[in-house]
């Protein structure tokens, strides 16, 4: 399960979205992240599939290790497709059985609210798999500038992002490490009921608690060390700029938002999945 958790990774490989600008795929992301609200039609989710389809296949990330990334949110997936189910209560009556009622709205939430979690996690990964923590960093410091007129630390806060989700890898490798020495010393961390798994679960929180401060104590002295007093004044090795592929990016997300737009609102009819 530890080494299913993708996130924060980043897959090296020469393609035209590791190229794009940051500053694009952050904006790209979340245009696409907010798209998957916006309708709630067959043909809706049909255009996003074909987007991410397109993407996935453009950025020469495999796509076994993109799926891989799921299985960590399997229980949130099934947690939602029953709260889903049995709660939501629209529509004609499929099935009924003492305090269990399935409708056709439940059924219809539960199967779109399963696809959209999906394409949300994929969606999100593409981003982290092809842009370098410096990189978004770079890009997310360079968004939020204008927020600097109002004293809000940019600098500060893109520097903290970045600094969680590298450390998200390290610590996922460490607790790797610890439990296969744990294991080695007789430990069982698969036998028993979900109580028992998380009790037998203490014995990796207390040395990964204490990895996680030492490793933050380093990274405080090196970046002391090193002089380092935030954003004030300083340079950029590689500055941001925009290319000719940047806009067509830009011009893609804005035709899909264009065309799922229509797809769920003004088209005069919604295919559902009923």
């Amino acid at each position: 399960m530890i080494r299913d958790i993708t996130i924060g990774q980043y897959y090296p490989a020469q393609s035209q979205v590791h190229r794009l600008d940051p500053r694009v795929k952050i904006v790209c992301t979340l245009a696409f992240l907010v798209s998957l609200f916006l309708q709630n039609s067959i043909l809706g989710y049909v255009v996003a599939f074909a987007f991410l389809a397109m993407v996935i296949r453009l950025s020469k990330v495999p796509v076994k290790f993109i799926v891989r990334g799921l299985k960590p949110i399997v229980i949130l997936l099934l947690f939602t497709v029953l709260m889903n189910l049995f709660l939501t209560r629209n529509g004609n009556i499929l099935f009924h059985y003492g305090i269990l009622t399935i409708t056709e709205g439940g059924l219809r939430t539960c199967v779109f609210m399963t696809v959209r979690l999906i394409f949300l996690v994929m969606g999100s990964s593409i981003m982290t798999f092809t842009t370098t923590p410096n990189s978004l960093t770079d890009g997310i410091e360079k968004l939020l500038h204008p927020m600097n007129r109002i004293h809000v630390p940019v600098h500060e806060i893109a520097m903290m992002m970045s600094i969680a989700l590298r450390f998200i890898p390290i610590l996922l490798e460490e607790t790797d490490k610890i439990m296969k020495a744990q294991i080695a010393r007789g430990a069982d961390f698969e036998s028993g009921n979900i109580l028992q798994r998380a009790k037998a679960m203490t014995p990796i929180l207390v040395p990964l608690f204490v990895s996680a401060f030492r490793r933050a104590n380093d990274l405080a002295m090196a970046m002391e060390a090193r002089c380092y007093h935030g954003g004030d004044g300083r340079t950029k090795m590689k500055p941001l700029q925009y290319h000719r592929n940047d806009r067509v990016a830009y011009l893609i997300t804005l035709l899909y938002l264009v065309a799922i737009v229509g797809a769920g609102r003004y088209i005069p009819f919604k295919i559902w999945i009923f």
